[in-house]
């Protein structure tokens, strides 16, 4: 375990003169502590916009690229995979070359994905470079509650909410505008897809700074920790030993499976029932939108908590509420359906918190983020793509629609589970018995 004086050390990096031997000044620290939190934004405003701008544009993408309904479903499936393939390489790739660097990278793997994919001109080529952009999200992904934790210990909740914000107000941004966006360019959705590269080289700026700054955020304090040795690495959880990561995983995979499905085809469900393509970008993004002000109100109220079970149920009841207007009256009630759905999304924020919670350390945050984000999207992955399928076969929206209220059950059943008031290092240290 790490003591309270290494978890001080380490959530204001420390960071060696030319010698090796005297800390940064007061203003440095404060000023690489400014530039972590616009990092920390512009990160989080790309994460998702990959995603929404390519649903808001699926029949456009669909037509242009010949793809059927079942293609379509896999590559609504394709962002969870990478997800869970690359995300579980964060926490090795973080240790060797520094989270700071590691989620530059990621931004510049996500501006090459979303600049190059609209010009390939093929399904598979589309497919190819939509899983480098989301490589880039994956890592990202893993490694925010990390960041996070180590640089702001004493405000996991405010940090993890405005990091929550600012991720929703990207994936309704997306939503809203990419439609607009392409009807000024001229129609094509070629340049309405493109032109989110723009935002994620932007956030690439403030990484580039940190890791240039003399051992900045590249090592996060790994230069205070070496006068250590013996303190620096706790050992490794047997995470898969604790139940709450478990649970914890199965809640994250099974809100994730919503929520791609939401941003993967519920603009598709409006069309379907009569919405025009403008007003149903409109509804999805106001679904996204709902996340803005609850993704920075829901982490502080959860931290607050000792058990964050109720906060789990009441977002899962709005779920099962949204799900059965969606099935009865989709276009009759549109907007309320949008904003209900949109609250029960807001379990993502609630998981983020939950994994800055159920770990005391840093090292236990990392293993558990890669743990729960991985195995969560791993679980997620069947969701999208069955969802087509039965779309496709059935000609219609109720077994979908179904299928989704049905999985709501069982994430507010794990939930409670993962909202419990224990850790991970209770559950999972070395030497201790199953």
């Amino acid at each position: 375990m790490v003591s309270e004086e290494t978890r001080t050390t380490t959530s204001t990096p420390i960071c060696s003169s030319a010698e090796g031997t005297e800390p940064r000044s007061q203003p440095t620290r404060a000023w690489m502590t400014r530039l972590v939190t616009v990092g920390i934004v512009l990160t989080a405003l790309n994460l998702r916009p990959a995603i929404t701008s390519f649903g808001a544009l699926l029949e456009d993408v669909r037509d242009g690229l010949g793809m059927s309904g079942s293609v379509a479903g896999l590559l609504t499936s394709v962002p969870p995979l990478c997800f869970a393939v690359f995300g579980v390489m964060a926490p090795r790739l973080a240790r060797r070359f520094g989270p700071g660097a590691v989620v530059c990278a990621g931004m510049v793997a996500i501006t090459a994905g979303l600049a190059i994919r609209p010009y390939i001109g093929s399904a598979v080529g589309f497919l190819a470079a939509s899983a480098l952009a989301l490589m880039g999200i994956a890592v990202s992904n893993v490694l925010m509650p990390v960041i996070v934790k180590r640089w702001f210990p004493d405000r996991v909740g405010s940090m993890t909410g405005l990091y929550s914000m600012a991720l929703a107000l990207g994936t309704s941004a997306a939503a809203a505008v990419t439609v607009p966006v392409t009807d000024a360019l001229g129609g094509g959705w070629q340049s309405g897809l493109a032109v989110w590269a723009g935002l994620a080289a932007a956030a690439v700026l403030p990484w580039i700074a940190l890791a240039r700054a003399r051992g900045a955020d590249s090592r996060d304090g790994e230069p205070a920790r070496a006068a250590h040795p013996a303190r620096r690495e706790p050992g490794a959880l047997r995470i898969t030993r604790s139940r709450t990561a478990w649970a914890l995983a199965v809640f994250f995979g099974l809100q994730a499976t919503a929520a791609y499905i939401t941003m993967g085809w519920m603009a598709q469900i409006f069309r379907d029932a009569g919405v025009s393509a403008g007003t149903a970008g409109l509804l999805l993004a106001v679904t996204m939108v709902m996340g803005v002000p609850l993704a920075f109100v829901i982490p502080r109220l959860a931290t607050r908590m000792p058990h964050q079970g109720p906060i789990v149920v009441a977002l899962g009841v709005c779920g099962l509420a949204g799900y059965a207007g969606l099935y009865l009256a989709p276009a009759g009630g549109a907007w309320a359906w949008a904003l209900l759905l949109g609250v029960s999304n807001c379990a993502f924020p609630l998981a983020l918190t939950m994994v800055g919670m159920r770990a005391r350390t840093g090292a236990g945050v990392a293993q558990l983020s890669a743990f729960a984000q991985s195995t969560g999207y791993l679980i997620s992955i069947p969701g999208p793509l069955l969802v087509g399928v039965l779309y496709q076969h059935s000609g219609g929206w109720g077994l979908p629609i179904a299928l989704m209220a049905a999985l709501m059950i069982p994430q507010i059943a794990v939930g409670v589970l993962a909202g419990r008031d224990r850790t991970v290092e209770d559950e999972a240290a070395p030497g201790r018995r199953a």
